[in-house]
């Protein structure tokens, strides 16, 4: 009884869903399916080593929007969220079926320049290996070098903020300094520097100092002066009003100067690996520029698109667990 009960709610819900709002969570589905039919109907007129992989892939997301679909047909809440994303997707898959037709299709975007998306795929499945470890190589680099700028840029920031004196002679070197792009220190530092490597890592932690510094420096700054006196009331020294009330304080401003860094610093560790080390996505895209290999440049760029937006996601993911009371005040 009661299973039949929940069956006629389904149906009466199913029945009340307007046949536009079915149509449109429908679109993606519709939409890979044209690009399944073009990818496999339509002759090739560009080589690649093969097409089996691309039809697999197009095979998988159909299936899975499908089963989305016809499931969101049942649940409210996937309804709502296909209902949300099918416009964006389905344009995307439109995107990739202009590019196909217009790159491996027809050739209208000739090679090596403008290769098509199966091609790319070709190079993130073939040259796998290499590309793991230019990967690492670039993570490892990113990694130091941010944790090391972001450090100073706080140690930096806090002593400007607290002590007048050194604000004083400080200020100069970071007005000076600071402004002046990483990059264009590469001609001095690759002389200073033993190696490449440790060049790489100081312009990244170059590049991350200055935006924290002068955000935390801000944020101290600005701290509110009754909560020190609050503080001192209690009994607090000077120690205890610096790392619990004047450095929590700041912290929303702290956040956006190390998310400034952290777009500084991806701009520098890809210059940097351009221009000396042994690995790395830079570099990578630099060798295969070098041999006209332009597919696998687009399968190096897709890859730090993927990596650095998952980087950026997870520091706000960190800043909206710290300050959960400005959770969604920044949007990303």
């Amino acid at each position: 009884m009661e299973i039949t009960k929940r069956l006629d709610i389904s149906v009466s819900t199913r029945a009340k869903i307007p046949v536009a709002s079915i149509l449109k969570i429908s679109l993606p589905a519709i939409a890979l399916v044209v690009a399944l039919l073009l990818h496999t109907q339509v002759p090739s007129v560009q080589p690649v080593v093969s097409e089996r992989a691309y039809t697999i892939l197009l095979t998988i997301v159909l299936v899975v929007f499908s089963t989305w679909t016809i499931t969101a047909l049942y649940r409210t809440t996937l309804f709502k969220s296909l209902h949300y994303f099918s416009s964006i997707v389905t344009f995307i898959v439109a995107l990739f079926v202009a590019w196909e037709l217009l790159t491996l299709k027809s050739g209208t975007l000739p090679l090596p320049y403008f290769p098509s998306p199966v091609k790319i795929l070709d190079a993130l499945i073939n040259d796998r290996q290499k590309l793991l470890v230019c990967v690492l190589y670039s993570l490892r680099l990113l990694v130091i070098g941010y944790l090391i700028g972001a450090f100073f840029g706080l140690v930096t920031g806090i002593l400007m903020g607290w002590y007048k004196q050194f604000q004083y002679w400080i200020n100069p070197f970071l007005r000076f300094i600071g402004p002046i792009p990483a990059t264009a220190w590469i001609p001095i530092v690759l002389i200073v520097f033993p190696s490449s490597f440790t060049a790489s890592i100081f312009l990244i932690a170059l590049g991350t100092w200055f935006p924290v510094a002068v955000m935390t420096w801000s944020g101290i700054a600005s701290v509110n002066k009754s909560f020190f006196e609050v503080a001192r009331t209690l009994g607090a020294n000077e120690r205890y009003l610096v790392l619990r009330v004047a450095f929590p304080a700041a912290f929303p401003l702290i956040f956006i100067g190390l998310f400034m860094g952290l777009g500084t610093s991806f701009v520098t560790l890809i210059v940097a690996e351009m221009l000396g080390v042994k690995a790395g996505l830079g570099f990578y895209i630099t060798w295969a520029q070098g041999w006209a290999e332009y597919y696998k440049v687009y399968a190096a760029l897709l890859i730090m698109a993927v990596l650095f937006s998952t980087i950026i996601t997870v520091l706000f993911k960190i800043r909206d667990r710290v300050l959960i009371w400005q959770k969604g005040l920044i949007k990303w």
